[in-house]
């Protein structure tokens, strides 16, 4: 039996975008436009009477800007929202994240027209991806977890970079992983015996900013790794997109090692790559966190760290955006401990301190 098709918004202050965007679907039969906004008053009036399945939206619009119809849409009907955003507004896209948005796809000003364009393949896939969210997806939504800076607690002044981990944490996230990441860094006390590496999917040119935001989360400082940057305690490291990290045993210490994807890697940055270097490098030593995200990066290096005596931690249905990577992991027998992620922050709070 055929799937009825996904009801489409696309929001875009460029009438060119409007029509490029719209005509990727025009011929596709899973997704049928219902609509075209020029600002985020339009956008509202269109989604209340066209209903949409998903919406695809530009940030910076006149009017009403993409982030008022982001905090607007979400408190009346929540719907997943594509961000279609370019490479100069990173800091948007993760404030975007944060208020709500479910993913987002970067652009250049040129790319948006190409045909058949990595641009337009990452839209569709993302488009048609909200298929496999389950229908708790709203309310998880409109029961966000509240800001982090708001809430956090810490004691001390200065986190510790002076000295080798005792404990690694390393932290697998895609789809909904920004803002749980920010979560968690907010929850990282000041002084720690542990160190933190994240694989977050996520494209490239955006992992630094993404690191440093991290970094103003919390006390931890974050930093996008380099080949060879050492791995300190009290401190983060994010894998750079289109890259993977490992972690390497030298003379000097512990450090990240980044390499180019394999062509074994399905998922960039590499989750299990990360996860099996851990658990080789740190043996008994290992927490691992599985949070939301489609797909099943994670699965065999939470494997590794379970065989190494690692913990591993993994997001529950109840607070995961998307359920497919840390729900695989559960369904293995590979979780140590199923945990939404306030219980998650909370709990690394307490191994690493």
């Amino acid at each position: 039996m055929a799937q009825v098709p996904l009801r489409l918004l696309v929001v875009d202050d460029s009438a060119y975008n409007r029509a490029l965007l719209s005509s990727m679907f025009d011929k596709h039969p899973e997704v049928t436009v219902v609509g075209r906004a020029a600002d985020g008053e339009e956008a509202l009036r269109l989604a209340a009477s066209t209903q949409p399945d998903v919406i695809t939206l530009d940030l910076e619009m006149p009017k009403m800007d993409g982030f008022t119809f982001l905090r607007l849409q979400l408190a009346k009907r929540p719907v997943p929202i594509l961000v279609v955003s370019s490479y100069a507004q990173r800091e948007n896209v993760f404030r975007a994240l944060e208020l709500g948005a479910y993913d987002f796809v970067a652009k250049t000003a040129s790319q948006i027209g190409e045909s058949e364009s990595d641009l337009q393949r990452a839209i569709l896939e993302k488009v048609l991806a909200i298929r496999t969210l389950d229908p708790g997806f709203h309310t998880r939504l409109r029961a966000r977890v509240p800001t982090p800076s708001d809430s956090r607690q810490l004691v001390g002044s200065a986190a510790e970079t002076d000295r080798a981990p005792e404990l690694l944490v390393s932290v697998a996230a895609s789809t909904g992983g920004p803002a749980a990441l920010a979560v968690l860094a907010a929850s990282l006390p000041t002084a720690s015996r542990a160190a933190m590496l994240v694989a977050q999917h996520m494209p490239e040119k955006f992992t630094r900013t993404f690191a440093e935001r991290l970094g103003k989360k919390g006390p931890w400082p974050f930093t996008e790794a380099m080949g060879g940057m050492p791995i300190v305690a009290g401190s983060g490291i994010v894998s750079p997109g289109a890259k993977c990290i490992e972690v390497q045993k030298t003379p000097r210490g512990w450090v990240t090692t980044v390499a180019d994807p394999r062509a074994s890697d399905r998922y960039v940055p590499s989750a299990d790559r990360l996860f099996a270097s851990a658990a080789a490098a740190f043996g008994a030593r290992n927490v691992a966190v599985v949070l939301t995200g489609m797909g099943q990066d994670a699965l065999e290096g939470a494997r590794a760290i379970r065989d190494g005596g690692g913990l591993v931690i993994a997001e529950s249905d109840a607070t995961a955006v998307a359920q497919e990577m840390p729900r695989a992991v559960v369904q293995a027998g590979l979780a140590n401990e199923v945990l939404p992620l306030p219980e998650i922050a909370s709990r690394l709070a307490e191994l690493v301190r």
